[in-house]
């Protein structure tokens, strides 16, 4: 949550939406993060900080996921996992595990690219977590990296290899430098990140499951061990549960920091900073108030910012989609048509799989914030196709949309439809209702527990009025999460199968207001 610039206390959350898997450094004054994207296009998102409180999205690293034919359609728990951000020898690196292909790295001249494509660095089933280590004292390059029991069979446990500086190859076949089953009480070790300090190899690393465990420290004389441990931060008597993977920053002052995340539910991962510092006598890392998560605490030593957060708002100016907005898969030429004035024109995209939106490649997502707030959008459907319809969602494990359709009569329609979890196709939330306008202007109002209450105003405003007001549709409907992934606010646009074109929908001044009041706080 930003902090007004005279403001000497933060909150957490410093990102308040779902920004998983957190990983941060700091090049100058600047400091950067990356997150899970999972199956979403653009994936690895690229946030800016100069105070480590207020964040804003500069863009994403990644423009397409590959193979391209494997994500063509949703994965949404597959794809980007966990990455490593990390800057050497005048450029940054990315390295992120996909559990069903292996450990990857891109990596650019500067943050905005331009990025390499994507290399394989290590093929195999079920490797996740990497993140890399060049030694300035040796000139070694290290990588270790964690497993996922799905696809691989095994978990709590890390694997380290010597890299190639290049960082382009491993050189062995690596070997458990830390062996979750041999700790006592110790299980799901995971998210290792790797460090040097003090004439020690270190491994922050969570274990103990996403929303009940805790963050561990590793460390030993030499890379490949023995290692000591010690749990560094767990949640006690807080309502900060987890507290799971990140990464440790040091400032230009000399100050320490750590960014991890906090499993909430639909909200996702949402990101806290914590103050560290290093024990004097053991010599080990002491996170938040002596090992607690802290709600608040005195900013860090860093010149004054003003409040900032990753973008919202769009007015989609030439058709163009802002850089909080990720497709669900790969995107396809011709979903979003470019033009010269606002408003974001989708194609109704035929497809057979138009009655469950989980399945769609072509909806457009960002992340549902984790406070209380209002969500609206202008819709019109342009589309003449019987059964064309496009909207608003928030789309989970299981969705709810509302939006307009274009009847077998050649009338539009305002309908409201939702799937629950198991089910295979959606169902009415609410009675269908002329709109006769084939316009309409949508809303969400998402409230503690993220419960959703949808709403529409179908008056024609085209003349400058006020319309005929927002009337509520259908029964509360509370999202839910994906596998790993908090729930997502989408744009949709869709048509039955068929032949030519399908025609489009536009929509136009997209806002999401933040009420004062946060959720489940």
């Amino acid at each position: 949550m930003s902090a007004a610039p005279d403001d000497p206390v933060y909150r957490n959350p410093v990102l308040d939406a779902d920004w998983s898997d957190p990983d941060v450094i700091r090049v100058g004054d600047d400091f950067y993060l990356t997150a899970s994207s999972f199956g979403r296009v653009p994936g690895l998102p690229l946030l800016h900080s100069r105070d480590l409180v207020n964040w804003t999205l500069v863009g994403h690293a990644l423009q397409r996921l590959e193979p391209e034919g494997e994500f063509a359609v949703p994965r949404h728990d597959c794809g980007v996992w966990a990455p490593s951000l990390r800057h050497h020898d005048g450029r940054f690196w990315i390295f992120w595990g996909d559990p069903d292909q292996g450990v990857f790295q891109i990596n650019a001249p500067e943050i905005r690219g331009p990025w390499t494509r994507p290399h394989l660095v290590k093929a195999g089933k079920g490797l996740i977590d990497p993140c890399p280590l060049w030694d300035d004292e040796t000139g070694e390059a290290y990588l270790v990296h964690a497993w996922a029991k799905s696809r691989s069979g095994v978990k709590n446990r890390l694997t380290g290899h010597r890299m190639h500086p290049h960082g382009t190859e491993l050189l062995d076949e690596g070997k458990v430098i830390v062996d979750g089953d041999r700790l006592p009480g110790w299980f799901t070790l995971e998210g290792p990140k790797l460090y040097r300090h003090d004439g020690w190899f270190w491994i922050l690393a969570p274990a103990g499951g996403v929303e009940t465990g805790w963050q561990g420290a590793f460390r030993s004389r030499a890379f490949f061990g023995p290692y000591e441990e010690k749990v560094v931060l767990e949640q006690k008597d807080t309502d900060v549960n987890g507290p799971h993977q990140g990464g440790w920053v040091r400032t230009p002052s000399g100050e320490d920091w750590f960014l991890h995340f906090q499993q909430r539910g639909a909200y996702g991962r949402v990101v806290h900073l914590q103050p560290m510092r290093w024990d004097g006598g053991g010599g080990w890392p002491v996170i938040g108030d002596d090992g607690a998560p802290v709600t608040e605490h005195r900013r860090p030593d860093l010149p004054p910012q003003k409040p900032a957060a990753p973008a919202t708002d769009d007015d989609f100016p030439g058709g163009r989609p802002g850089r909080q907005w990720q497709w669900t898969a790969n995107p396809r030429d011709g979903w979003a048509t470019h033009h010269s004035a606002d408003g974001l024109r989708l194609t109704c995209a035929r497809t057979p799989d138009a009655h469950d939106l989980r399945l769609l490649p072509n909806v457009l997502t960002q992340r549902l914030p984790g406070t209380p707030c209002t969500v609206e959008v202008d819709l019109r459907l342009e589309s003449g196709e019987p059964g064309a319809r496009a909207g608003l969602a928030v789309l989970g494990d299981a969705y709810s949309w509302i939006g307009l359709e274009r009847g077998p009569d050649g009338t539009v329609r305002l309908v409201h439809r939702f799937a629950e979890t198991v089910a295979e196709q959606e169902r009415d939330a609410a009675p269908p209702r002329p709109a006769p306008g084939g316009r309409a202007r949508l809303r969400v109002d998402i409230g503690a527990g993220a419960r959703c209450r949808f709403s529409y105003d179908t008056g024609d405003d085209t003349q400058g009025g006020a319309g005929e007001g927002f009337r509520p549709s259908g029964q509360v409907f509370a999202a839910t999460p994906w596998r790993w992934v908090g729930a997502l606010l989408g744009l949709v646009a869709v048509a039955p199968t068929g032949q030519g074109h399908a025609g489009t929908a536009t929509f136009t001044q997209f806002r999401i207001r933040i009420q004062e009041k946060r959720a489940d706080r």
